[in-house]
């Protein structure tokens, strides 16, 4: 392990130490889209999901509960994290969901999980906002999906249908959870359709709170 995965692993327990016995409680209020992504993802049909980020488990724990017979993923750089998504997981008797330690720019379907072949879906909720190096963190996310397979997000958007006040308030909160607005997202997402590598469909979310991607690769 390099020193910089080490240093990242350790921040994001620190940070959720404490946080992730009340986190499902509290952002349920304003991580907006979850719902409606995860609607997208069970009707897409996908047999294998990995959740790019999955925290607690809250989304892992809807999704397998709702496909018993589908095989789900998540990862996550906060040990801490998902002890309180195993816990989560173990008292619903959720069998069909399987967790790693591991940093979004270098995981790997048959290395961190065991998988001989490419996920069918992956998904980012609320944690490519997180993520600072994005970028890598994306494309990663196409290298362990199938051609045919499609990658979401769901995360803060621009804002720009809300009033000024609200937008540098949002800013300003969500700054003291270490979540950046990347203004390069949007473009690198339509250069990557440009460029050939997928189709991409993008949904706003309650006045451009949030928005909602599905980047379908080719």
């Amino acid at each position: 392990m390099n020193t910089t995965a080490a240093d990242t692993f350790e921040r994001m327990d620190s940070m959720y130490r404490y946080q992730r016995y009340f986190y499902d409680a509290t952002r349920k209020f304003y991580l907006l889209g979850r719902d409606r992504l995860l609607d997208s993802i069970d009707a897409d049909g996908a047999l294998s999901v990995v959740e790019i980020g999955c925290g607690t488990g809250r989304n892992l724990q809807i999704l397998a509960s709702r496909r018993p017979e589908r095989h789900f993923y998540g990862l996550d750089a906060s040990a801490e994290m998902l002890e309180t998504a195993a816990a989560k997981l173990a008292s619903e008797e959720i069998a069909n969901v399987r967790l790693e330690t591991a940093l979004a720019g270098d995981f790997h379907h048959r290395l961190t999980f065991g998988r001989v072949e490419p996920f069918d879906a992956a998904f980012f909720s609320y944690s490519i906002s997180m993520i600072p190096d994005w970028r890598s963190a994306f494309q990663n996310a196409i290298a362990n999906v199938r051609p045919g397979g499609a990658i979401y997000i769901v995360d803060f958007y621009d804002q720009q249908d809300l009033p000024v006040w609200f937008q540098r308030l949002l800013k300003w909160w969500l700054s003291k959870f270490h979540v950046r607005f990347w203004d390069e997202l949007m473009p690198y997402l339509h250069s990557l359709e440009r460029n050939g590598q997928g189709s991409l469909k993008i949904v706003p979310v309650a006045r451009r709170y949030a928005f909602i991607a599905e980047f379908r690769k080719l």
